[in-house]
């Protein structure tokens, strides 16, 4: 048949240019081998239609059939995404492997709301599966290298509130609170009077819950509030995991906000995720439109060389940039392991399809960390034109 011949062909096409730890397994029971140890991945073809997935396999194309379980997939997850980008590399050409991200969707306050709600409102317990037991959904910061995952969160928030000098009776704004640990910290630790924003009513309730079980309403506010509708002064601002959901034409408006409501010695804190394709934005292989359509809808990464251009024509001075691509690596590694670990629980509690797409995403995410197809960049600022006197001299402060 033709479909066999065009088979054997893909298949010996793949296994001329490298080995890979994969066997497909087809309907009729056919297994076909890309490599002469045992396969570290079976894909399973329940049918001569999903074929059609392979010609030309992106992370797009093979994700969606997964999810929608066209094929079935046995393996660990992080195998299975690095044959998934091994198949993509030996097949597309590499002049289009980053396509092209769709930029310009209107980032309304209603639009931008739904699709938050779409990636946090799986429920709370879900995500309390399988992050740290504060539930801290950003990248954390591994000092030493041995840290396990809580520890490793706490550094990174101590490290922002210490990064921008949070001092005993400051106002901090966290824009983007998520379940409240930023802020929780921020009041218990250091000291400040801290308001908590985010566009998921199911975050809010959490973080007020934890806020109250602290015996923090007096110093931490948590609202349910866009970013464009705050109001007042803060001496410290922080967004971490925020800007993503901005749009790249609203990053010069998003920052504009932030000199705004800083007082006039008051310092910010951008943490946030880059693409390093300058052109696009975009992941290699499909990897953006899976994330688009089934995670992240209308999320867009800058280059941090845009990031920082828009700081400035928001009216902020740079302070200080760092680089935690490593850290969000072992980050996602970690939520991975634990993913896996509770995978059944997961399954019951989120449904088949969700655990499947979520499996593939952290997985898929830590990849395009280690491989530096996206970055974590923390950036310090302040309003432009401070007086210099009042700033530190030094990063010194930051490692005390």
């Amino acid at each position: 048949m033709w479909w066999e011949r065009r088979l054997e062909l893909w298949v010996d096409h793949i296994r001329s240019q490298a080995a890979l730890p994969l066997a497909l397994e087809l309907w009729n029971g056919q297994q076909l081998q890309f490599g002469c140890d045992a396969p570290q991945v079976i894909i399973r073809i329940p049918q001569r239609s999903a074929l059609k997935y392979f010609w030309k396999p992106s992370l797009a194309s093979l994700g969606e059939a997964y999810v929608n379980g066209k094929i079935e997939v046995e393996g660990k997850a992080k195998a299975v995404i690095a044959v998934a980008n091994a198949l993509a590399a030996r097949t597309l050409k590499m002049d289009g492997k980053f396509g092209r991200m769709v930029h310009g969707f209107r980032h309304s306050r209603e639009s931008d709301t739904q699709a938050v709600r779409f990636h946090y409102d799986v429920s709370n317990d879900f995500y309390r599966l399988w992050l740290d037991e504060n539930m801290v959904y950003s990248c954390a910061y591994f000092e030493l290298g041995n840290e396990n995952l809580g520890t490793a969160q706490t550094k990174k928030i101590d490290h922002i509130l210490t990064k921008i000098q949070v001092q005993p009776g400051d106002s901090l704004l966290d824009i983007g609170c998520g379940w409240g640990a930023l802020v929780l910290r921020a009041a218990s630790k250091f000291g400040a009077r801290c308001v908590g924003i985010t566009l998921s009513e199911q975050q809010a309730e959490l973080a007020r819950q934890r806020v109250a079980r602290a015996g923090l309403c007096d110093r931490v506010e948590i609202r349910v509030q866009d970013y464009r509708d705050v109001d007042g002064s803060f001496d410290r601002v922080t967004s971490v995991g925020m800007f993503e959901h901005v749009g790249l034409k609203n990053l010069p408006l998003y920052f504009s906000k932030i000199a705004n409501l800083l007082t006039e010695r008051g310092m910010a804190m951008n943490h946030g995720i880059t693409s390093t394709d300058v052109e696009s934005g975009a992941t290699p292989y499909g990897g953006s439109e899976f994330i688009e359509k089934y995670v992240f809808p209308h999320g867009e990464l800058p280059h941090v060389g845009l990031a920082l251009k828009c700081m400035q024509q928001g009216g902020l001075e740079v302070l200080d940039v760092e680089n935690l691509r490593r850290h969000y690596a072992r980050t996602c590694g970690m939520w991975v392991d634990n993913f896996e670990a509770k995978g059944e629980e997961i399954r019951r509690l989120a449904g088949d399809q969700r655990f499947r797409i979520w499996r593939m995403y952290l997985a898929g995410s830590q990849y395009a960390f280690q491989n530096d197809w996206i970055s974590l960049y923390q950036v310090v600022c302040a309003k432009a034109g401070r007086d210099p006197s009042t700033l530190p001299q030094s990063r010194r402060y930051m490692y005390v």
